[in-house]
């Protein structure tokens, strides 16, 4: 049976903790302890669509259908030891679409020398996410003249190296000079990370104990390098997924975590395609959501079978779907530009698209509005139902970080280092704030423990320099 607090934490997780919403219910937000707030109920029963009935009466909110996005969570009903609500311990965070505990208390500004608690250089270069577990954060790295694939851990606190762990020592892959052989974030369950890395001609996954020790290691599938690779692992109950799509036919695939071994693996359309997997409770069940290679898919995360599938996605995809209960956002940049809103109810009907430049930046879903920020630095907001656009501003500069919700504020870093706060509101743009730190940002931020982590660049050319800053109130 379902208890109150699970279903508490993932309502106020999706749709966003906020002044509507009636004082109980946010103490169990603003205060969670560590086996609510990262426990995800999947069972669908009477008592869970009592407690969004009751949700919806007395929240003032639009909710059209008892939805979950499923973190990296044990098998329904059991806690994730060793995960809080303070951490980040995947890619676009705790609920894999962009949003950050919204009780949380960041600056507002900051600069190389405003508000920077630490910074530390980060060997080698790569544009994946800083992952925060504990006392620590996770980070891969490659050394592209060695060839070599590494995860390193930092002391969450004051930044001290502590561990270094070289995967692979040689054989890294990459082609467009603006992707990386690390490209994709660690994934983290409390005991074990999860690493994928592409690699003499094959996407290898990899798991590592806390202490950097690997325990196994699993061949995805062949691959052939076009641009790049940038999927990152997704945790779905005792299993990790991965994908990698390439021209010669790559592969969707759920690892055991404990030991590797393949519990199921699916081909995928002969196509370049960078998106990564993710999971939603939507109309009932568990999707497994991938976008790209044509098409938009849906599969049984347990089985690998295909729910439902249809044409509606461009070929070459980096951004990872948010849903909004309804209907997944799927957007691409290659051959064509595009966002689409696809039907999740197994009947697959687009109910709206445009030709925006949606390429690299994932998208943000916010109380029946959808937020982007196209490659081109263009923020907009559009109707999550209809497609209808809000409103629409330029930011300046070139976009590959995905932006990041804190309570009513969106936060973006532009590839030249300048992080845009902004409202989530549909009602009109407002900036409240632009930060310049370093001379590059490629990464999506972490936003966690009223700490923010950046991965930038400073210098160019042999002066280049990776640096791993957290961001906070001294």
């Amino acid at each position: 049976m379902v208890d109150a607090p699970d279903l508490v934490f993932n309502f106020t997780a999706y749709y966003g903790a906020g002044d509507a919403i009636p004082q109980v219910l946010r103490w169990r937000i603003d205060r969670p302890d560590a086996a609510s707030a990262t426990r995800v109920s999947m069972r669908c029963d009477a008592y869970c669509r009592l407690w969004f009935a009751l949700a919806a009466v007395t929240c003032p909110l639009d909710v059209p259908r008892w939805t979950e996005t499923i973190s990296a969570a044990e098998p329904a009903g059991t806690a994730v030891a060793g995960i809080s609500a303070s951490d980040w311990p995947s890619w676009r965070g705790p609920a894999h679409d962009g949003y950050a505990a919204a009780s949380q208390t960041v600056p507002l500004t900051w600069s190389d020398t405003e508000n920077v608690i630490w910074s530390v250089d980060v060997p080698g270069r790569g544009s994946s996410s800083p992952t925060v577990v504990g006392e620590r954060i996770y980070l891969t790295s490659c050394d592209e003249a060695a060839g070599s694939q590494s995860v390193y851990a930092f002391d969450r606190a004051s930044g001290r190296l502590v561990w270094t762990k070289q995967v692979h020592a040689s054989g890294a892959m990459l082609k467009n000079t603006r992707s990386t052989g690390a490209s994709s974030s660690v994934a983290c369950d409390g005991e074990r990370l999860f690493v994928a890395f592409p690699t003499s001609g094959a996407v290898v996954i990899t798991a590592l104990s806390l202490a950097g020790e690997q325990l196994w290691q699993t061949t995805l599938c062949e691959y052939l390098i076009h641009q790049g690779y940038g999927a990152s692992p997704f945790l779905y109950n005792d299993t990790v997924l991965v994908a990698a799509d390439h021209k010669g036919g790559g592969a969707v695939a759920a690892l055991d975590r404990r030991t590797g071994n393949v519990v199921w693996k699916k081909p995928r359309p002969p196509f370049p395609n960078y998106s990564s997997p993710i999971v939603f409770r939507l109309f009932g069940r568990d999707q497994l959501i991938l976008t790209g290679c044509d098409k938009v898919i849906s599969y049984d995360p347990a089985t690998g079978d295909t729910l439902w599938e249809r044409e509606g996605a461009t070929t070459e995809c980096v951004t990872t779907p948010v849903t909004d209960g309804e209907r997944v956002f799927t957007s691409g940049g290659y051959p064509k530009n595009h966002v689409s809103a696809v039907r999740a109810d197994g009947s697959a009907t687009i109910d709206w698209e445009n030709g925006e430049r949606q390429y690299v930046p994932s998208m943000i879903v916010r109380d029946g509005h959808l937020y982007g920020v196209l490659d081109a630095g263009i923020a907009v907001c559009w109707e999550a139902a209809t497609g209808k656009e809000r409103w629409k501003h330029r930011l300046g500069g070139n976009f590959s970080a995905s932006p990041v919700l804190l309570g009513d504020r969106i936060y973006a870093a532009s590839e030249a280092g300048e992080a845009h706060v902004f409202r989530a509101s549909p009602e009109r743009f407002e900036s409240l704030a632009v930060n310049k730190l370093g001379d590059e940002a490629w990464a999506t931020p972490a936003i966690c423990g009223d700490r923010i982590f950046m991965r930038v660049v400073t210098g160019t050319d042999n002066e280049r320099r990776e640096k791993l800053v957290c961001i906070g109130t001294p």
